[in-house]
């Protein structure tokens, strides 16, 4: 059994309907998680309130409040950090990188906010992304070259000290099958249970 983690767990669709996919996937990774012992502490993008950072001024000098300083707290205290969202448009969903722009500020994220090369406040913290998506994840991975993802990997979680970044791909989400979805819930139940 593998040693035991605190997860930090964020669905990051921004639509909160349970029936959504990546309500599901985090539920199974929860469960895993919880049934081997893991501690989880869950955030549901669709269930916060996320202001915009509107000027370099406000990322530089404003705090998170609200939803944004209650995620800052659950990563702080935890050693593994898991993503689950959907691909919008070959992105992010804007919701979620407004989340990211109040959470990943430099007085957070860096020893010394006005120094770029100080040390990272979040390093030894590891981390899981899980996007979903219309296309082929093949497709998204070998033609689009998974940027999206890479962009959250290197500019958000890296900078911040977190790796290494395992990622999951899911894609052709429309066409499904009950069976294939029900295969996937296994995998992410499994990795929950490794706290991977």
């Amino acid at each position: 059994m593998p040693r035991t983690k605190r997860i930090f767990l964020l669905d990051g669709h921004p639509d909160p309907s349970p029936e959504r996919l990546c309500a599901g996937l985090v539920d199974a990774y929860a469960a895993g998680a919880l049934r081997s012992g893991h501690e989880v502490r869950r955030f549901d993008l669709g269930m916060m309130t996320i202001p915009l950072v509107r000027s370099k001024t406000d990322f530089d000098n404003g705090k998170a409040q609200g939803d944004a300083a209650r995620v800052q707290d659950a990563i702080t205290w935890a050693n593994h950090i898991v993503i689950v969202h959907p691909l919008w448009m070959g992105n992010v969903p804007a919701m979620l990188k407004g989340l990211f722009e109040q959470v990943f500020r430099h007085d957070f994220v860096l020893t010394d906010p006005t120094d770029l090369k100080s040390k990272k406040r979040l390093q030894g913290k590891t981390a899981h992304l899980v996007v979903t998506m219309g296309m082929p994840s093949l497709l998204y991975r070998w033609y689009f070259g998974a940027h999206a993802v890479r962009a959250v990997e290197q500019n958000v979680l890296a900078l911040s000290g977190i790796r290494p970044t395992r990622r999951t791909l899911i894609g052709s989400v429309e066409k499904m099958s009950d069976d294939t979805c029900d295969a996937w819930f296994s995998k992410m139940q499994a990795a929950g249970a490794k706290a991977r």
